[in-house]
């Protein structure tokens, strides 16, 4: 009897979700969603450069650009399709990511909650005023970082990016961490201030790209949310009234909901261009977003 031996065919790696954080955050930031996404996904939460157990290297990335090639071992734990999660700083990152890197290509979606993105507001002259004033938050930080006033300069930043809701006092235990990683901000800001032709490269996203903004966040991250989705194809955007910037955080039962929705979204428009081949343009545009 002749005995035929299969062999036993590999199951499909699992996407993985790649969160990064905002600056003076963490990996932590995504505890929640890593919790909530549970193994349906693998999960990446990795410290950016300077900050939690990341200390970076003797000279801090003063670009995006370097900044996604730090993150590059840990982008390449990624076995399967990259789902992108961006917060403030680490949604400026996690743009740089999806647009111009070697890692574009694998990526299946993107969010984006307020990121950092000041000077896609250049390109709008009604807008320029409040790229000025996120330069003036940065070289007023600039200068206390410079005369090691380190409370002030943390002072100053949270102040701002605290928008329009509620002064909450930090907390004594916040405040030592932030101390520990508070240089790291002269950085990030550099990186940010120094990024070109955002509109640009947001017109080369074609994934399914969801925006978060809050009610409460400063009107600057509220409107570079608004240019995005006015320039990405096929963009879905959420407006949450009564957050603020760190919505990730305040909101995370909403904010997590509607990632976990978006994420299963591309999975699955991916899946069906897989077993259909290349869409036609009547499906895109009935999808209302171009396929990955």
């Amino acid at each position: 009897m002749n005995m035929t031996t299969q062999t036993p065919v590999a199951e499909p790696a699992k996407s993985c979700v790649i969160a990064l954080h905002c600056s003076l955050g963490s990996g932590r930031q995504w505890a929640a969603l890593a919790e909530e996404l549970g193994s349906d996904y693998q999960m990446i939460a990795p410290d950016i450069s300077g900050y939690g157990n990341n200390p970076g290297p003797l000279i801090l990335p003063t670009s995006l650009a370097e900044e996604v090639e730090l993150l590059a071992d840990r982008l390449r734990e990624a076995n399967g399709p990259i789902h992108l999660v961006g917060h403030s700083y680490g949604g400026a990152v996690a743009f740089k990511i999806a647009t111009d890197s070697p890692f574009a290509s694998r990526v299946r979606s993107l969010t984006l909650i307020e990121p950092v993105l000041p000077t896609i507001l250049l390109d709008n002259a009604k807008d320029r005023r409040l790229h000025e004033r996120f330069v003036d938050v940065a070289h007023a930080v600039y200068e206390d970082l410079w005369n090691g006033s380190y409370l002030e300069a943390i002072d100053k930043f949270t102040a701002f990016w605290n928008g329009s809701g509620p002064t909450e006092p930090l907390s004594a235990k916040a405040r030592i961490r932030m101390i520990e990683h508070v240089e790291k901000l002269a950085f990030d800001f550099t990186a940010a201030l120094h990024e070109e032709n955002i509109s640009a490269a947001a017109g080369t996203i074609a994934v399914p790209t969801l925006l978060f903004s809050g009610g409460l966040s400063p009107h600057l991250t509220q409107r570079i949310v608004e240019r995005l989705a006015s320039v990405i194809a096929g963009v879905e955007t959420r407006h949450l009234p009564t957050a603020g910037h760190m919505m990730p955080v305040s909101h995370a039962s909403i904010i997590n909901s509607e990632i976990i929705g978006h994420l299963a979204r591309a999975d699955e428009l991916a899946n069906v261009s897989l077993a259909c081949g290349q869409p036609s343009a009547e499906i895109i545009d009935l999808a209302g977003m171009r396929w990955p």
